[in-house]
């Protein structure tokens, strides 16, 4: 999809599923039900752990940078049925591939965290079973709040964090420390949030008219638009919803395309101001796979 003076496509990394209730935390069953989708028998609902391509530029000026990298392929066979980690339709390789991209082509990962469903496709086992980084002439950008944090996690959310995801990178000399708001490329900034994790950095696009952005965990799914829909997971939900309720009447009034990661069904939309609040606009498709 062309925006503005950038392309940017959706690619499938993979399919997984989360418990129902974690993921929407004090909303009654029957209502995100309604909202998003039936669990399965274990109370799990369907998700996906989509990237975001954003190719910009020309000639050596050229970027290929990628929003969030997917659950990956590392997980031992007893966490892949516990997440119902389903990589049999998508990786995150094959989806490059789809565009005539190869992951040596990637100049610059994103990361919003290090939770393992967002960090998970940033490296890679090599032969021998070491995790490698899956994008070796990229350099990766994380915030300093937040890296302190996944190496020192809270009890909360510590299972989410592998050091096997971040630590390659550190050795090889490829992940870069941001240290608080702002732009890395001409129309791309990223903006921290702390409720879900501390130092989640959300990330906007903007050229001319065109705003994209890319909450991550802020708003998972086009369910989580509404301000007390916040899950279970967040370490500070009070701070999650504070941080909606600042950031949502912006987005809403200023028509901004939002990014959907973890829908399974939703890829985009805009948002709406209600009387009683805020929900999805159309949805909007932007890659058709």
């Amino acid at each position: 999809m062309n925006f503005g003076a950038f392309t940017i496509e959706l690619l499938e990394t993979g399919d997984f599923a989360l418990d129902g209730g974690a993921m929407f935390g004090v909303v009654p069953r029957n209502l995100w039900m309604k909202a998003y989708h039936a669990p399965d028998e274990e109370n799990r609902i369907p998700m996906k752990a989509t990237s975001l391509l954003v190719r910009t530029g020309h000639g050596e000026g050229q970027r290929t940078i990628l929003i969030d990298t997917g659950n990956g392929t590392k997980f031992p066979e007893k966490l892949a049925k516990i997440y119902k980690i389903d990589t049999s339709r998508y990786t995150l390789p094959a989806s490059l591939a789809r565009f005539g991209l190869s992951p040596e082509d990637i100049t610059d990962v994103i990361l919003t965290h290090l939770h393992f469903d967002h960090a998970g496709g940033a490296t890679v086992l090599d032969a021998s079973g070491h995790a490698v980084p899956a994008f070796p002439n990229a350099k990766y950008y994380v915030q300093k709040d937040h890296l302190a944090w996944a190496q020192q996690p809270a009890e909360k959310d510590r299972a989410s964090f592998f050091a096997d995801d971040r630590q390659p990178l550190i050795d090889a000399g490829l992940l870069e420390i941001l240290d608080g708001d702002g732009e890395i490329f001409p129309g791309i900034s990223v903006m921290q949030v702390h409720g879900h994790t501390k130092g989640l950095q959300t990330v906007k696009i903007q050229s001319g008219d065109h705003k994209l952005f890319f909450p991550a965990d802020l708003i998972p799914t086009s369910a989580h638009v509404p301000v007390p829909y916040v899950m279970a997971y967040d370490n500070y939900p009070l701070t999650t919803i504070e941080e909606k309720k600042r950031i949502l009447p912006e987005l809403a009034e200023d028509k901004w395309l939002v990014v959907f990661e973890h829908d399974g069904f939703i890829q985009a939309s805009t948002i709406v101001s209600m009387d009683k609040g805020f929900s999805r606009g159309e949805a909007v498709t932007i890659t058709q796979w």
